[in-house]
């Protein structure tokens, strides 16, 4: 059995409710509608019911939106029938996104009761005109006050952190890396600013309204951010993903890999038995198909075996630190890396983008800051 029809061995659970939608946020999220919450919280729960018995999983990631907008009774409600349909295996993780102003003490209780173990918080900035410009709802110090919740609770936790946010420079960036490691994670993911196109950013900046940060001082905010956060024990283990040894998301590895995984809930994607489906972003449509008793999926595509196996090959590109393993590589797709993508790769070798001690692939210092470049001509 190749991998892509090999069981799911994680889940996403996708929770859409926002107090406000971020002006550059592409997500499925709404604000204002949460008393639409419970009955959500019903079609899910009727959408994870269509696997037809348990299936155990290794890792679990509910997003958004945002997650701990919901109540702690919501919550708990929402823990017990993801622990009935996606038991989670010994020693798995399970992973919640948070936002700073939405999590409170008896929210932590109910997550930790309800089976997770590792809480990724938005933090995003600390700096208070960048917070502005990215819209978030809390200040520098909601941060420190959700982690009085996280800590006691969760030995593993994260923080989401945005660079290149117009009016920011290199020496705001570096306060804010400064500011997060001050509160000691082990994990943090930074971000590159996005302007995705339909977003109210991406409006704004066509309008004149914002002016991007130039890229050489965003070049420069990414290499600031792998040396410093090397320098204090966290590794560049994925584009964007910082760990210290074994603190790693063990769920994006999955995807990265391009293993298959379930997904639930409004917009959210999965891979299963080698097709690749999205559900709708209506949540009006969501909830009135799975009310019916209808699939809420969209868009299926199944990928023939030589695009998958490209598709792995730049995903697993991504895994900077372990690169394209050729023997795992032929392992998990049944083709010869050399023979998909041998002339790009002596190129991009003898370019300096590339290192290749004959056995792995990987990016060089140079070629990640050209990563989309140098593997689009994979594909």
């Amino acid at each position: 059995m190749s991998s892509a029809h090999a069981a799911p061995r994680a889940a996403y659970i996708h929770i859409p409710f926002c107090y406000h939608k971020c002006g550059y946020c592409d997500f499925a999220s709404l604000a204002g509608v949460d008393h639409l919450a419970d009955r959500y919280l019903e079609a899910l729960g009727a959408e994870l019911a269509t696997l037809g018995r348990p299936r155990e999983v290794e890792t679990i990631f509910i997003g958004g939106g945002t997650p701990t907008r919901l109540t702690a009774q919501q919550l708990d409600r929402l823990c017990g029938a993801i622990r009935h349909w996606l038991p989670l295996h010994d020693g798995g993780e399970w992973t919640v996104e948070a936002n700073p102003e939405t999590l409170d003490a008896e929210k932590a209780d109910a997550l930790l009761g309800g089976g997770v173990n590792r809480v990724s918080l938005g933090a995003q900035s600390f700096h208070v005109p960048s917070l502005r410009v990215l819209e978030r709802d809390h200040g520098p110090d909601a941060v420190v006050l959700a982690l009085g919740h996280v800590r006691p609770r969760f030995k593993r936790w994260s923080l989401d952190l945005i660079f290149g946010v117009p009016g920011s420079d290199l020496a705001t960036w570096g306060t804010d890396l400064e500011t997060a490691l001050a509160l000691g994670p082990t994990h943090i993911s930074c971000y590159g600013l996005t302007y995705e196109k339909g977003t109210p950013l991406y409006q704004l900046r066509q309008r004149g309204g914002v002016r991007p940060v130039d890229e050489e001082v965003e070049l420069a905010m990414f290499e600031h951010t792998i040396d410093r956060l090397r320098a204090a024990g966290l590794e560049q283990y994925e584009v964007s993903n910082y760990a210290k040894p074994g603190e790693e998301c063990r769920h994006n590895l999955v995807y990265w890999a391009n293993e298959p995984y379930y997904g639930f809930g409004v917009g959210a994607a999965r891979y299963v038995d080698g097709m690749r489906s999205i559900n709708t972003r209506d949540l009006s449509a969501y909830l009135k198909r799975i009310e019916a008793g209808q699939s809420a999926t969209g868009p299926t595509e199944e990928l023939g075996p030589e695009p998958r196996a490209r598709e792995t090959a730049v995903l697993m590109m991504r895994r900077l630190k372990m690169g394209v393993d050729r023997a795992d590589f032929r392992a998990r797709t049944g083709f010869q890396l050399d023979e998909l993508v041998g002339p790009a790769l002596k190129k991009q070798t003898a370019q300096g983008w590339l290192m290749d001690d004959g056995r792995v692939v990987r990016l060089t210092r140079v070629g990640l800051f050209l990563a989309d470049s140098v593997l689009a001509a994979w594909l």
